[in-house]
């Protein structure tokens, strides 16, 4: 499928849904550990871009952004600043409106699009303060819906026919963002649909009559992948799973476990299917070769999560969909190009 930008015309052969995001943290007690205020870009999963109070300077994270044209920085650099002021003010309108003179305090805002591999677009703004979902657009209506109390003044502000907040979003996601995701894409196609096979180990632990089997899925790319228990020719509907978990060198792991009852001529097989695969694959349980293979895999998976944990830094990252709802705060909304770091 080609899509074309009609202002750049860029040619981009989209065969993944990809995804820009980016994710804004205003801190109301300097001192604390964290800078005052951070600016985190993602492409997918990829760390692209960040600007932070500290470092004062929007700075690419990935060999593939330093392909942008001259000047890219320094505006985004200048967007970055603008941002840092708005969110400083965000912090103390929230304190007051929860009735807080001090303390440690965060605003947190998500911005952003999807390309999905139909062609499709989703955008999302989303606002959280302390952890907690605070507002967020409705891209059917393009309005602001509050989800607390205290988000009911910037919402009707935010939705008003003198300010519109949601209309000019609509604008950024729909068109701005989408074009510099096909930028970034296109920059970083190798890196980004690059296609690594998933290595699968099976294990189980036996208690009673009953067995724990684990399959283990890792070091794969691109994210997306399933994996699932088989019993015979039928799949095992009763499992637990973790979520899907980036490595440091840029790939996933994951591990899916279920707890069965085997019986004389059950086979019992992990199924697991990857874009990097040309035909799903069904690695077999065998129970005299499973057990080594748990406590092995078990104390990587942990030393990757701690690595992971380590490199991951103040920002907080969660998996989005586009059901997903966050929260904000001020009065003064932030520009809504600021997703236009772009």
């Amino acid at each position: 499928m080609k899509i074309k930008s009609e202002d750049e015309g860029l040619h981009l052969d989209v065969t993944d849904s990809h995804s820009l995001r980016y994710y804004y943290t205003g801190v109301s007690a300097p001192g604390s550990g964290l800078p005052e205020f951070s600016s985190v870009g993602y492409v997918d999963d990829r760390e692209i871009m960040n600007y932070n109070s500290e470092s004062g300077r929007y700075r690419p994270k990935v060999q593939w952004m330093e392909k942008m044209e001259d000047g890219y920085w320094e505006r985004n650099t200048q967007i970055a600043k603008g941002n840092e002021a708005t969110f400083r003010h965000s912090v103390r309108t929230a304190m007051v409106r929860f009735n807080q003179s001090g303390g440690l305090h965060i605003v947190q805002s998500m911005s952003g699009c999807e390309l999905r591999d139909d062609g499709g677009i989703t955008g999302y703004d989303q606002y959280g303060y302390d952890g907690r979902e605070f507002l967020a657009l409705d891209t059917q209506t393009w309005t602001y819906v509050p989800t607390m109390a205290q988000a009911q003044i910037t919402a009707q502000r935010w939705n008003s026919p003198e300010v519109q907040v949601g209309e000019r979003q609509k604008n950024y996601l729909e068109i701005e963002c989408i074009e510099f995701l096909k930028k970034y894409v296109e920059n970083g196609r190798e890196d980004l649909e690059r296609r690594v096979r998933p290595q699968v180990k099976v294990s189980g632990q036996e208690k009673g009559d009953t067995v724990k089997l684990h399959c283990q899925v890792y070091g794969f790319h691109p994210r997306a992948v399933d994996v699932k228990w088989m019993k015979n020719k039928d799949e095992v509907h009763s499992y637990e799973t973790t979520h899907v978990l980036p490595n440091p060198d840029g790939t996933y792991q994951i591990r899916v476990s279920a707890e069965v009852t085997p019986k004389d001529g059950d086979r019992y097989s992990c199924y697991v299917d990857h874009r990097s695969l040309e035909e799903p694959l069904y690695i077999v349980w065998e129970p005299e070769k499973s057990s080594v293979w748990f406590w092995v895999i078990a104390v990587v998976g942990a030393l990757v999560v701690v690595a992971v944990l380590g490199i991951g830094g103040f920002i907080f990252y969660r998996r989005i969909n586009p059901g997903y709802r966050t929260t904000g705060t001020s009065d003064t909304s932030s520009d809504p190009n600021n997703t236009a770091n772009a």
